[in-house]
């Protein structure tokens, strides 16, 4: 996926200029650098992902720095644990809640909520599918997050937008009010 087509997945939920943002489940960074030009210069953005390695090359991007783009922290971690974060503006999770099994994903969720700030965003996006596979091996499908959110203590999710995936089906977009 392109940087931009990430900036189309989730700027219908980053409309604030600045703010305090994470990316949980990070990887390499796509997500993060399409969160961090739509924050701009006076926002911050933590790039988490339990994978160092998947964080080196956005470690070596945040370091050159990019004018009208927000900071980037990096961290190792895991969505599904206490990351000290708090009073985050939103959390986008791109492509990562389909890792945490199913019996685990509403408990995840209400982690993430009990980092961000009254009235923050969580911006999730998933594939839309039932089916399992080895890549998503606990799919996400719309209606599933509407299930474990509620679980989790958050809002419906608002649909943003949805896009064709390259392998199958469509990827959606969904903001989660806390």
């Amino acid at each position: 996926m392109t940087q931009d087509e990430a900036i189309a997945l989730i700027s219908g939920a980053v409309t604030a200029d600045g703010g305090t943002w994470a990316d949980l489940g990070a990887g390499s960074g796509t997500f993060t650098r399409a969160l961090a030009s739509l924050l701009g210069e006076r926002g911050i953005v933590h790039a988490v992902d339990r994978d160092a390695s998947s964080l080196r090359e956005l470690d070596s991007y945040a370091r050159r720095g990019r004018p009208r783009a927000a900071a980037i922290h990096t961290r190792v971690g895991d969505l599904t644990t206490d990351l000290g974060l708090r009073d985050m503006d939103g959390v986008v999770i791109a492509n990562a809640l389909h890792f945490v099994p199913y019996d685990g994903q509403a408990a995840a969720l209400a982690t993430v909520r009990r980092m961000m700030k009254t009235g923050g965003t969580i911006v999730v996006v998933e594939y839309d599918r039932r089916g399992p596979n080895r890549w998503v091996p606990y799919p996400v499908s719309l209606e599933l997050l509407g299930t474990i959110a509620l679980e989790a203590g958050l809002s419906e999710p608002r649909l943003l937008t949805t896009r064709p995936s390259r392998y199958s089906g469509t990827i959606y977009s969904a903001s989660l009010g806390v």
